[in-house]
């Protein structure tokens, strides 16, 4: 997505671009690859991302508005955030919304069992709403906008690049399949494959994880767990989230706390009984009516986490006109149209990058600090 976007932002500006992608857009091996991911703008303190957010939340709907397949890229359903009454990191994202005037209501326990009677909520003290969030749908809009890309003269193939061999400037990037795709300015926005492309530099900075999401069945004939009454949900602290019944898919529920180190390309992707396990005890807890609903679907995809969670967006060190786009960090997909605008103004202008994206930001050691 990080990619996508930024070559949509460059074409807009003019320039002649070539999207490569090792597996084609969308492929069920990338971390845009799954059907739906949240889009929220809440970030503890952190309003930089808060503020990428709201920035996406309209160029998404801008696409949504451009795409004309009569299938929907987005879901305004609203995203509820419960947590522990004493937890900072709530209190931080309520308090930054607020400031920063961005939509959001604080429900007390009355207002969410009168709003959600089916989702329990007991042994949190904090929840708030986000009206104005709501669900992309990843795997489409990826594609939707992959193809817009191609009706405008952007090339989009199919291939995978090596690393560039001479330091300094850099003229060409030579594909698997021998041929070169030349250019002045060239951007690796790899995700989970970036610390394989650079593997000295990188290798120790970016740590990709096993990560499952799951699909259960709602009721016959009950719309209770559609968007139409369900938000999304991000149950803080339990590590867990939830996403309503999308185009008749099932609920969808996501463990969020990072899983096993995980290799892209040659994974398995096998759902595991301990995560299906987790999913139900969960569910059982918060959605009980779906605690013994059919698995219908699965998706083992990954993360690509840099030490707390910071994006990284610089120039390679080695390489003058070499940018490093990547570091989603499970929270990178609602962001990429913004990410995109961004990565072009620093290619355009040589503007220095924001120094929390910067490489030299970026640690060995895992300390998670953005949500």
């Amino acid at each position: 997505m990080f990619g996508a976007w930024t070559a949509h932002h460059l074409a807009e500006g003019g320039a002649r671009v070539t999207l490569v992608d090792a597996y084609g857009p969308g492929n069920s091996r990338s971390s845009s690859g799954d059907e739906s991911r949240i889009l929220r703008c809440g970030y503890g303190p952190d309003e930089i991302y808060a503020r990428f957010a709201r920035r996406s939340r309209e160029l998404w709907r801008e696409l949504e508005a451009r795409n004309d397949s009569g299938l929907p890229l987005w879901h305004e359903c609203g995203v509820l955030w419960t947590a522990a009454a004493d937890d900072a990191y709530s209190a931080a994202t309520l308090a930054t919304l607020q400031r920063g005037r961005y939509a959001v209501e604080v429900l007390d326990r009355s207002a969410l069992r009168s709003r959600f009677p089916h989702l329990v909520t007991d042994g949190t003290g904090t929840a708030m709403l986000e009206p104005d969030g709501g669900v992309v749908m990843a795997r489409r809009s990826v594609q939707a906008l992959s193809a817009e890309l191609a009706r405008k003269n952007v090339v989009v193939r199919r291939g995978r690049a090596s690393k560039p061999g001479a330091p300094r400037r850099v003229s060409a990037v030579r594909l698997m399949d021998g041929t070169d795709v030349s250019g002045d300015r060239f951007v690796f926005a790899c995700g989970a494959w970036l610390p394989s492309v650079f593997s000295e530099l990188l290798g120790p900075r970016i740590t990709p994880t096993r990560q499952v999401v799951m699909y259960f069945g709602s009721p016959a004939g009950d719309d209770r767990f559609t968007a139409a009454h369900t938000p999304a949900w991000i149950d803080f602290g339990t590590g867990m989230y939830a996403i309503p019944d999308l185009e008749n898919r099932g609920v969808k529920v996501g463990i969020d706390t990072h899983g096993a180190r995980f290799d892209p390309d040659a994974g398995d992707r096998t759902i595991d009984p301990e995560s299906v396990a987790a999913a139900r005890a969960w569910l059982r807890r918060r959605i009980p009516e779906l605690a013994d609903a059919p698995l219908i679907e699965s998706r083992v995809c990954q993360y690509e986490n840099t030490s707390n969670g910071d994006f990284l967006i610089d120039r390679h060190p080695d390489h003058e006109n070499v940018w490093i786009v990547g570091g989603g960090s499970g929270h990178g997909f609602k962001h990429g149209p913004a990410v995109g605008e961004y990565v072009t103004r620093l290619l355009t202008t040589n503007a220095a990058s924001e120094p929390r994206f910067a490489l030299e930001a970026k640690g060995t050691v895992s300390s998670r600090a953005v949500y």
